[in-house]
């Protein structure tokens, strides 16, 4: 093979996300509200990408949810949902990211402010829904995902296994237990048997 072949493949993995192909609006708001319980999908706001791959508000929202769209950049597809009193903590992380923070900076941060109350933190239970697949089973053409994976993550801020009778980890899948306890980003995990 050539130094021809081999610099376009170069230049083509370079690409930037502008490049990728993005689907339509339609197509992603269809697939990130999956994600949500049946009840929220039609009012939810969905954040999603634009033709030129930056992230930005799809729909506006009717009720308490929001909804991420699939990120065109990653393999396979991811889509979210969450409710509206958790949008200050995921917008701040989504901020620090965007501003090259890395996981533990971003924690740092987020735990510092939550303590201060410049980030507010939802003061009650506040539910993520998170829906992954396999290429294979995502139809790009319709928005449809076969065989997706549902988990659960239910934000209870500062709560601890001792104030919510929750395990460190699970014993069995499925079974629900906390993750990050006693900090801002304490919460229930809840990964179902995969089937």
């Amino acid at each position: 093979m050539n130094k021809t072949f081999f610099s376009i493949i170069a230049a083509a993995l370079a690409l930037p996300a502008a490049a990728q192909k993005i689907p339509s609006p339609d197509i992603q708001i269809k697939t990130a509200v999956l994600a949500a319980p049946s009840e929220k999908q039609a009012g939810a706001k969905v954040y999603g990408y634009s033709a030129d791959g930056m992230f930005t508000v799809l729909r506006e929202g009717t009720n308490d949810y929001v909804c991420l769209a699939d990120d065109p950049k990653k393999a396979d597809i991811g889509v979210s949902c969450y409710h509206a009193d958790l949008e200050p903590f995921m917008e701040r992380g989504r901020v620090l990211t965007k501003e090259g923070k890395n996981a533990k900076e971003i924690f740092d941060t987020r735990e510092k402010e939550a303590k201060d109350g410049t980030l507010r933190m939802p003061k009650q239970s506040s539910t993520l829904f998170v829906l992954s697949g396999t290429m294979d089973n995502y139809d790009a053409a319709t928005g449809n995902l076969k065989n997706g994976y549902l988990r659960y993550v239910v934000y209870i801020p500062f709560a601890t296994a001792e104030s919510t009778g929750l395990p460190l980890k699970p014993d069995v899948a499925g079974m629900p237990w906390i993750m990050d306890p006693g900090t801002h980003r304490a919460h229930i995990m809840i990964n179902p048997a995969k089937p």
